[in-house]
């Protein structure tokens, strides 16, 4: 996801949804090794994570059974809404974060935490005063300084924290500790949810919102125009897939080989400013870099004559020449 720096309706950086896949696997590894025959989840039947578990699922496993005790008729009137099956949970001793008292409910990993229901149901409430943050302080208590990190990419994957090699789960909770003290990664929206319906939601992801910002700034150097421009085409097709829930699918797949591809020269260091809640792209240096400064510089010389834009542009106006003089334009 960072690599095709998918975000779901141009924002939502897709924290819960690509979890759903990777638990709807690692049960599935656990259902083989015991022998069960039914993959049980908790999610409502209004939701997201619906599609995504039973999707993920039933890709890896055509032949599982799917329980999901919301959807089932018979428990229609047993848990007709979120305090019925708190209410449940508590008579059964079963333990949950949600609670009654609780304005909203909370979904955490390594990657974000999520947050909706109670009072973020009304779009009119400031969701931001009403949340205790986990991952980030308040942008007006963060640091009254600027918090430079340099982070060193090799082909789109980040892989040294200020000169520190890390792995990819160090690399997320050691960013999301330093952009999170600066006040970096939180939202508020509106989405659009897989089975219809508007729902809102604040979520905070302070790591990856600054690794998508690293990643972007090596992209700008290593990758040419063309090559971009049909990434960022298809980058919210990517989006919408694991949103929706299709990680298992052939076309995934396919977009997956090519992004693999377009980012074996996303290579070089990229330093970062974090001052309360805003990212700042301080410096990117590449190997691979296409810039040449020569040729992009407003003074002389470089190998870029400017009596050639001439020839290019008288090119590129024919078909608007000739559509002007067949079918006039009022102006």
């Amino acid at each position: 996801m960072l690599q095709w720096q998918a975000k779901y309706e141009g924002i939502y950086l897709l924290g819960t949804s690509i979890a759903r896949p990777l638990i709807s696997k690692a049960c599935l590894q656990v259902a083989r090794e015991v022998g069960a025959k039914a993959f049980a989840h908790g999610a409502t039947g209004k939701g997201n994570d619906q599609c995504r578990f039973q999707l993920a699922a039933e890709a890896l496993d055509p032949g599982i059974k799917v329980v999901a005790p919301w959807r089932i008729k018979k428990y229609r009137d047993t848990f007709p809404g979120r305090k019925e099956m708190i209410d449940f949970c508590a008579a059964k001793k079963i333990p949950v974060k949600a609670s009654i008292s609780k304005p909203y409910s909370s979904d955490e990993n390594c990657l974000h935490i999520s947050y909706e229901a109670g009072d973020l149901e009304d779009p009119a409430v400031d969701g931001v005063s009403i949340i205790d943050f986990g991952m980030t302080v308040s942008p007006q208590e963060a640091p009254d300084k600027v918090e430079e990190v340099k982070v060193k990419f090799e082909k789109g994957v980040p892989v040294e924290l200020n000169g520190k090699r890390l792995g990819a789960l160090a690399m997320v909770e050691e960013m999301n500790k330093i952009a999170g003290r600066n006040g970096v990664g939180r939202i508020d929206i509106v989405e659009n949810r897989f089975v219809g319906m508007k729902s809102r939601g604040v979520y905070e992801a302070p790591g990856m919102t600054a690794l998508y910002a690293a990643h972007l700034a090596i992209e700008q150097l290593t990758l040419d125009r063309d090559t971009v421009h049909l990434r960022d085409r298809l980058s919210p097709e990517v989006a919408e897939m694991v949103y929706y829930g299709f990680w298992y699918i052939p076309k995934m797949d396919a977009l997956m080989a090519f992004s693999r591809e377009i980012q074996q020269a996303v290579n070089g260091d990229v330093t970062l400013g974090f001052y309360k809640g805003n990212v700042l792209v301080r410096g990117r240096t590449s190997p691979n870099s296409l810039y040449d400064a020569a040729t992009a510089s407003m003074e002389g010389g470089g190998s870029y004559d400017q009596t050639d834009a001439e020839g290019f542009l008288r090119l590129q106006g024919l078909p608007g020449r000739v559509l002007g003089q067949v079918r006039p334009r009022k102006y």
